[in-house]
């Protein structure tokens, strides 16, 4: 079985870096997609915004944390890490009481595609991890 999931989103907070006890670094943020359309029963505008949790690990998490800040634009490829207690999205009661999710997912592949102030030398530069590697292609 394989599973690949590709977002493209703007970080929702700066990366925040910490290291493994065995040296190994990560670095985590978050990801915010939208979705617009026009409603056809009503003609209004409508938006849908879609949270992911990134970590990204090794060589690639420092590159992220040196490079990334709020804001930015980034196109991730990467797995989908499920809760362990519900299978699907983590979940969570926002402070406002209603329920929240976010989808957790582990980088692959990160690459720098929008440029924030000061940061346009690394516009279209990619990071990539040893899980990243040429894979075999698979058959559909």
């Amino acid at each position: 079985m394989y599973q690949k999931v590709v977002i493209v989103g703007n970080l929702g907070t700066d990366p925040e870096m910490r290291y493994m006890p065995d040296g190994t670094a990560v670095t985590n943020f978050s990801v915010a997609t939208n979705r617009r359309w026009t409603d056809r029963a009503s003609g209004e505008p409508r938006e849908e915004t879609t949270w992911f949790r990134v970590s990204v690990w090794r060589q690639q998490a420092e590159a992220a944390n040196q490079y990334l800040s709020k804001g930015r634009q980034v196109l991730v490829e990467g797995r989908m890490r499920p809760d362990p207690q519900t299978g699907g999205p983590r979940l969570w009661t926002g402070q406002d009481g209603s329920m929240r999710a976010s989808f957790e997912l582990t980088a692959e592949v990160v690459r720098f595609i929008g440029s924030r102030e000061g940061a346009s030398q690394m516009e279209g530069e990619s990071v990539e991890g040893p899980a990243a590697q040429e894979e075999d292609e698979i058959p559909f």
